[in-house]
């Protein structure tokens, strides 16, 4: 596995519901960060149509076999490319997907698994949700793939880091919510430090990388950033603008970690399945069985 390996963060603004257009731009931070030297490119959530997608999902869906889609997967014969779109699937259904391109061909397919329906979000109505975490292997060892609200729930990069992942990429649509004391959005903030626990905990590199621009009165912060196994910020982009932002990741770092600090080593993964399974099953009875002493009040 190479020591070093050199990857770009494409902190774009997308066009709503333009897919030539924003093939077009992914196509040319492509270029920026092959003339970089960069042997990856990432891209935020949904940067081929925007978030606010809405009433255009039909006209923005594309499967993986699209025109669009192939020919950002083409681009990837010298530069990985992970990148994210409005999938639709054979039987019509669509999804929130990212894909990692490699050699020109994509070897991975993530569908967001979390759709957040709480606030000012509303994804459960128009997409389906994806069914599983799966390591794969990017050439430089295995990784994991999570998108946004993917990363809000611990057992995402549990079951990533678990299945072997050594660095966890997370394209995200995170809009910017409150300003706090450090000058930084409430957003922002909480990003960074779950992002910093779980690069920690987990002995991996955590790849974050968000959308910026505005979309029907929504602002999305940027601030894509790379936090190391050892707790140290690799890369920052800057808040609130465009940027294509290059780090070199020691992929060493992760055995060092994961020696000094063998969290994962000693998980004990028999008991996890153990308690699941028996929480599964308690919640499938809920309801159907009494609740013990409610009989006696």
């Amino acid at each position: 596995m190479p020591a070093d390996w050199r990857m770009a963060m494409a902190q774009l603004r997308p066009a709503l519901g333009d897919v030539e257009q924003n093939v077009a731009k992914h196509l040319e931070y492509i270029e920026q960060a092959r003339a970089l030297g960069a042997q990856l490119v990432v891209f935020p959530e949904l940067g081929l149509t925007g978030y606010q997608v809405q009433d255009l999902v039909l006209e923005v869906a594309r499967s993986l076999d699209a025109p669009e889609i192939r020919r950002i997967t083409e681009a990837s014969r010298d530069i990985d490319v992970l990148f994210s779109f409005v999938e639709e699937s054979p039987d019509h259904r669509f999804y929130i997907t990212a894909v990692y391109a490699h050699g020109g061909f994509v070897v991975h397919r993530h569908r967001k698994v979390y759709l957040p329906t709480y606030g000012m979000f509303d994804e459960a109505r128009d997409f389906a949700a994806g069914r599983s975490f799966r390591a794969f292997d990017a050439g430089h060892g295995s990784v994991g793939m999570m998108i946004c609200e993917d990363a809000w729930h611990v057992s995402s990069a549990y079951l990533l880091a678990l299945g072997g992942a050594r660095v966890i990429f997370v394209p995200a649509a995170s809009p910017a919510r409150s300003v706090t004391d450090q000058n930084q959005f409430g957003s922002q903030t909480f990003w960074r430090q779950l992002l910093h626990v779980y690069a920690r905990l987990f002995g991996c590199y955590m790849v974050f990388v968000n959308r910026t621009g505005f979309e029907d009165g929504i602002s999305f912060f940027g601030g894509s950033c790379i936090a190391s196994p050892d707790g140290h910020w690799v890369s920052e982009a800057p808040v609130l603008e465009e940027a294509l932002v290059t780090a070199d990741l020691d992929l060493g770092a992760v055995r060092r970690a994961r020696f000094t600090t063998p969290i994962l080593r000693d998980e004990r993964t028999d008991v996890v399945l153990q308690e699941l399974t028996r929480i599964v099953q308690m919640e499938a009875d809920r309801g159907h069985a009494p609740v013990r002493g409610l009989e006696e009040r």
